[in-house]
Parts: C-alpha cells; sequence; structure tokens
C-alpha cells in the first residue's frame, strides 16, 4: 500500500480532494501535477498536507539553477515529501535543487526528497531521436540517472522497463519511481513503455505512480486495494 502513489489529475480541487478522502488509508499518497496544480494552486497542495498526506509534487522544474533553486525552496515550503526535477537540465541544476532542498532542511526540519526525471514514459527510441537524442530509452534513461545520483538526488522518475537497470547502476538505497503503471489488459493510451504494478516492483521500482487504473475506475478504493493485494502476495 504505501508503495502506491495516486496521481490525482483533476481539474477542480473538489474532484481532487473528494479522490483522496475515498482513497486515504488505502494507499500511500497522492500526486499532483500540471493540471491540478495550474487550475487551483498550491492551496491544494497546504490542504492535503494538512490533512497528513505524503504529497509528491510533480511539476518537473527545468529551468536555470537559480531559478530551480527557488521553485524547490517554495516547494519545499509548501510541506511536500517529494519533488521532482528534468535530470536533463544538467549537474548545475541538480546542484542548486539540492542544494535549495537542504537549506529547507536547515529551516523546516526536514528535507523534501528530490527526484530528477529521466526520460518521459510517453517517449520511446523514434521520438528520442527525433528530438537528437541518439539512444535507446533504457542507455539514456540509466546515463541521467547516474547524473543525478552523482549530483546528491535521492532517486528519479522512470519507466518501470527501465527500473532493473536503473536499480543495477545506482544501487538499492537509490529511489526509482515508476509511472506507467497499467493493469495487464490495458490500452496504454499515451504511455509508450508500460507495465503492471506486480512487475515494476519485481523489475526494482519504488513507488508507483498509478492514475487512470485506479482514478478511472468505478471504485476507486476498490481498484487501488486490488492492486495492493496483488503487490502483497507477488514474490
Amino acid at each position: 500500500m504505501d508503495r502506491i502513489l495516486i496521481a490525482l489529475d483533476t481539474s477542480t480541487a473538489k474532484e481532487a480532494l473528494s479522490l483522496a478522502d475515498r482513497l486515504r488509508g488505502a494507499v500511500g499518497g497522492f500526486k499532483i501535477g500540471h493540471q491540478l496544480f495550474t487550475a487551483v494552486g498550491p492551496e491544494i497542495v497546504r490542504t492535503l498536507v494538512s490533512k497528513g498526506d505524503r504529497l509528491f509534487l510533480d511539476l518537473k522544474y527545468h529551468d536555470i539553477p537559480n531559478t530551480v533553486a527557488g521553485a524547490v525552496q517554495s516547494a519545499a515550503e509548501l510541506g511536500v515529501w517529494m519533488l521532482n526535477v528534468h535530470a536533463s537540465g544538467g549537474a548545475a541544476m541538480l546542484q542548486a535543487a539540492r542544494a535549495a532542498a537542504d537549506r529547507a532542511a536547515e529551516r523546516h526540519g526536514r528535507r523534501p526528497l528530490l527526484i530528477a526525471v529521466t526520460v518521459l514514459t510517453s517517449l520511446d527510441a523514434a521520438a528520442l531521436a527525433g528530438i537528437g537524442i541518439d539512444e535507446t530509452p533504457l542507455d539514456h534513461a540509466v546515463r541521467l540517472a547516474e547524473l543525478a545520483r552523482r549530483e546528491g538526488c535521492d532517486g528519479v522518475v522512470a519507466s518501470p522497463q527501465e527500473a532493473a537497470a536503473i536499480r543495477r547502476a545506482c544501487g538499492t538505497d537509490f529511489l526509482v519511481v515508476t509511472p506507467g503503471i497499467r493493469g495487464a489488459a490495458a490500452e496504454r493510451d499515451d504511455q509508450a513503455r508500460t507495465m503492471t504494478p506486480a512487475d515494476a516492483i519485481r523489475a526494482g521500482s519504488s513507488y508507483l505512480v498509478i492514475g487512470r487504473p485506479v482514478t478511472g475506475a468505478q471504485n476507486p478504493r476498490d481498484a487501488a486495494e486490488r492492486i495492493a493485494e496483488a503487490l502483497a502476495i507477488s514474490p
């Protein structure tokens, strides 16, 4: 259960809070991304944090180091448990993000987990080639994960298909947060590199970010509990 993070990809605070209320206690936390944050702003983060929820702020900061440092500091002050930046922002940006997270710990007694995005799960080899990257998604993700680890990140966001290779390259204490989680018979929709929850955990995922398989279900809590049960019995 603790390894399941539900994506609150809604357009209103009312919808997000309703989902969180239905799922609280059945999952390990919630993810707030661009759609909800842009629609309603940081108050939704404060509200859920005040309820004791673990919040993963998924805004994928990618800018010059000083700008990213300021964003990380602001996110930390909201009380988020985890936040992310793009590993492709480079070493200096990652260093600035980690330094800002450390300053938050000095001021507030807690430091959010800093996670670096490697290769978006919507991208395949052809899409990478289209933006001038002559590597497979696997090789590119591992290279960016190694960079993130060197520069002090706690882990990465990566496809479950890269989890095992990242685990081998970066060690057992490095977090691998994986979106692209789908049921065995599910449509991939806009995700190109997917895996079932149990297979992702076996591959080395630390946390599973799950959206539509739970939030789009007729009974979201029942769907989340079935996933948690499958993980509990998975060898």
